[in-house]
């Protein structure tokens, strides 16, 4: 029965952008829960063709190819295959990834994952890589969205690494004001409320009016999905409620478990 859930008869919101969502419903669903998709962000693909026809032209001279999201993993290799016909134009560069769901995505294309620091975050990547070998002069290239990682990308070029950074996809906040699960959310409130980006953060920050709760509404507790995410949300003064101890989905729901149980 529904009612011996852990999640039964709470509200969890997720703020994935739509695309992304179901698996995070379909986990919570499971446990219970009635899920509210307040998608604060959409992601698109947003790929420079000159820019890319360059990095094609280099592919085999990289030592390292970094991707620091899914979306980077999905649209890199969308164009990968559409320029080429056999994965060993790939070379023999070695591929570092933050977070667990992003090396995911890359095995998926029957590749190895040479680096994931424990931390999922770019800084930590940048340092476990500068431990593992010296950088001076490395060819490096990020794949990223057009919310660079920019820390990053310095501590890469500190490491006297040569970093060429391939942007291929957008993230756009969106407008939730007219939005009528975004009215419910005002008027009832929730449980919890899940941020897995700093972008998805950021948006909450910026349409604080539309999303702003009445008196009377449940006032939820925040979880962040790992370090960069919660860093934002302190830096924009949101609480952090819990964390998760791993940067994947099944980490962010023990946490929230472990939340709402004390």
């Amino acid at each position: 029965m529904k009612s011996s859930l852990p999640l039964a008869g709470r509200r969890v919101v997720i703020t994935r952008p739509s695309s992304q969502a179901a698996p995070w419903r379909s986990r919570l669903e499971e446990l219970g829960a009635d899920v509210i998709e307040l998608p604060l962000i959409r992601v698109r693909k947003d790929v420079d063709l000159d820019t890319l026809a360059e990095v094609f032209q280099e592919l085999g001279s990289y030592e390292w190819l970094v991707f620091t999201s899914v979306n980077g993993v999905k649209y890199f290799f969308e164009e990968f295959h559409r320029v080429f016909d056999d994965i060993r134009s790939l070379g023999l560069v070695r591929i570092a990834v933050v977070g667990e769901a992003t090396a995911a995505a890359v095995r998926e294309q029957h590749l190895r994952v040479e680096l994931q620091p424990r931390k999922a975050s770019g800084e930590e990547l940048a340092a476990r890589l500068a431990e593992r070998e010296a950088l001076d002069s490395a060819k490096i290239l990020v794949v990223t969205g057009n919310r660079n990682r920019e820390a990053l990308v310095e501590k890469l070029e500190a490491e006297r690494a040569i970093v060429d950074q391939l942007p291929v996809y957008r993230t756009e906040e969106t407008d939730l004001a007219a939005d009528p699960v975004a009215a419910g959310f005002r008027r009832h409130g929730a449980d919890a409320i899940l941020f897995a980006s700093p972008s998805a953060v950021q948006s909450f920050f910026d349409q604080a009016a539309a999303l702003k709760l009445e008196p009377k509404a449940r006032r939820p507790v925040a979880g962040s999905i790992g370090p960069t995410t919660t860093a934002t949300m302190k830096q924009l003064g949101l609480p952090v409620d819990f964390e998760a101890g791993e940067a994947t989905l099944e980490s962010l729901v023990q946490g929230l478990l472990g939340k709402l149980a004390r």
